[in-house]
């Protein structure tokens, strides 16, 4: 019985492990997750584990190609000393001392290896040999990132347990500092006066040699023009687009104030640019907005509050479109906050002052609860699509209208356009239309286009269509700050997938 318990208790350890393993072959790489096909370089390698461990962790699997994702295997010869040679060149190379979980794998008949990295607790983690400076790496979607100045002092906060709004300001004392619009917000909706005694429980000032200091988030609650000379990028860019594009704006605003104030501002903006119309609940007619505003005011306030504002030069960004609303706030999502599970009640403050004095404002609900009412929003809004992902070292996300459609004033222009580039070459052309239905699908590298095309080498037709199609804004870039990327694809823009709609029809 003994026996038969543990053999049961063995095959389904492999059941669980076996579908983990299928789960992240349909998943793309990214922040927590990159394949290799065989045994990186030791550069690569460490410098992958690096950034992992100063991240949120992730995964690496050897022995599984990413484009196409296909399974390889590795000899099974060969697995005890990779291993082996794995853990000595973590050991060896990268420091602090990282200790990963290194697993050996059947999948298939395929052998394979599967690191796993584990968000390290005293960053920053570098490679020995470069030194901290030049050797600190961290995870930017599915590439590795040489570390500025801003994140290695964000990562030796981490490490001290420190927010960067904590940190003291020693260019004024508090009693030199411009905040009484602060003062009268929070006496308004608190019921209290903002006195020292008050400001030093909320942790807004701090001593320094004898005398209280403003900490950085009281520095950005103030009016004061020293917020403007060390924050002038903590502001909210707010843009009202025509169409679906950036080409030209319908209104824009700059809300420039002190961030207790820019959610409402920002929110109001959003109001006077979507629609409320009638809709039909039973025998009730009702008034609904053509978004989740709910929804749209949460995501807002998040971005405020939980912004990255140790990253110099980046606002936030709140951009209306015909088709979709968007979000973009500095700084990658904590690694504990998942948006795939938004009905749990999840909480992880980046700005551990600013926070706590927005929830004393009411500016945000209780701990957790702000993904929560977002979701319930969301289930009244079927044919609203809501996205999210990592740009660069921002977070975005999407509210996206699934019924839109395309005007036809515009329509007609984009199929004069269409006209006209079809009227190439015969070759050049089917390449121009195959092209844009292949990255309709998904992005695709220049060698995957052409092996696609049945080309048995990158020809001069192809290179011309896609700087056509690049010029013209049709596609873009994966990764457009590094155009020679070994890891470079293609994929529709806006513009890129209404002409791709039209192509269907043509």
């Amino acid at each position: 019985m003994i026996n038969d318990n543990a053999n049961r208790y063995k095959n389904l350890k492999n059941t669980i492990k076996k579908m983990s393993i299928k789960a992240a072959l349909n998943q793309v790489e990214g922040r927590r997750l990159e394949f290799k096909s065989a045994m990186p370089t030791r550069s690569e390698l460490a410098k992958t584990i690096v950034a992992f461990a100063n991240d949120a962790g992730g995964d690496m699997y050897i022995g599984i190609s990413d484009s196409p994702r296909t399974l390889k295997g590795i000899p099974e010869a060969e697995l005890i000393a990779l291993e082996e040679q794995i853990s000595n060149l973590i050991y060896n190379k990268c420091y602090p001392v990282i200790m990963p979980d290194i697993s050996l794998l059947n999948v298939e008949g395929k052998h394979l290896i599967k690191i796993s990295v584990y968000r390290g607790s005293t960053p920053p983690y570098y490679l020995k040999e470069k030194g901290k400076l030049q050797g600190t790496y961290i995870r930017v979607g599915s590439t590795n990132r040489l570390a500025d100045e801003s994140i290695l002092s964000e990562l030796e906060r981490r490490k001290r347990n420190v927010s960067f709004d904590s940190e003291i300001v020693a260019e004024k004392t508090v009693n030199d500092l411009q905040f009484d619009c602060f003062r009268t917000i929070f006496r308004e909706k608190t019921g209290e006066n903002l006195t020292n005694k008050t400001l030093k429980k909320l942790e807004l000032i701090d001593g320094l040699y004898g005398t209280n200091h403003p900490t950085n988030a009281l520095i950005l609650f103030s009016d004061d023009e020293l917020r403007n000379t060390l924050f002038h990028f903590a502001k909210v860019e707010c843009a009202r687009f025509k169409g679906v594009g950036t080409a030209e704006f319908i209104d824009q605003k700059s809300i420039m104030t002190n961030i207790a104030t820019q959610a409402e501002e920002a929110y109001n903006f959003v109001l006077r640019h979507i629609n409320k119309g009638a809709v039909t609940d039973g025998v009730y007619t009702i008034s609904k907005w053509e978004y989740p505003i709910i929804a749209i005011r949460e995501i807002i306030r998040n971005a405020i509050v939980h912004r990255d504002y140790s990253l110099s030069g980046k606002d936030i960004k709140v951009a209306l479109y015909d088709d979709m609303l968007e979000v973009t706030s500095p700084g990658l999502l904590p690694p504990s906050i998942d948006y795939g599970d938004m009905e749990s009640r999840q909480s992880d403050a980046r700005n551990k002052i600013i926070a706590p004095v927005f929830k004393r404002l009411g500016i945000i609900d209780q701990w957790g609860n702000g993904l929560k009412l977002i979701a319930d929003e969301l289930k009244k809004y079927p044919e609203i699509s809501f996205r999210w992902k990592e740009v660069g070292l921002s977070f975005q996300v999407q509210f996206v209208k699934l019924n839109y459609q395309l005007p036809i004033e515009l329509g007609q222009e984009l199929g004069q356009e269409l006209g006209q580039e079809l009227e190439q070459e015969k070759r050049e052309k089917t390449l121009f239309s195959f092209i844009l239905l292949k990255l309709h699908d998904k992005p695709l590298s220049r060698k995957e286009l052409m092996n696609a095309f049945g080309q048995k080498k990158i020809s001069g037709y192809l290179n011309r269509t896609i700087l056509r199609l690049l010029s013209n804004h049709l596609i873009e870039q994966t990764i457009p700050k590094t155009p020679n990327h070994p890891k470079q694809k293609f994929k529709l823009t806006d513009k890129g997938i209404a002409f791709a709609k039209l192509v269907k029809q043509a």
